[in-house]
């Protein structure tokens, strides 16, 4: 594994989420969130 990055969503899941395997054997799932927080890109 060349790294690890990690995220953290704060939200409501908009759908239960999507699993699937890859032909590798590799799981995979996709989610969708919903969020109410806006944010603007500033430079200081």
């Amino acid at each position: 594994m060349a790294g690890v990055n990690k995220v953290i969503i704060v939200g409501n899941l908009g759908n239960d989420p999507e699993i699937r395997t890859m032909p590798n054997g590799d799981a995979v799932a996709n989610i969708s969130v919903a969020t109410s927080e806006s944010w603007i890109d500033k430079k200081y």
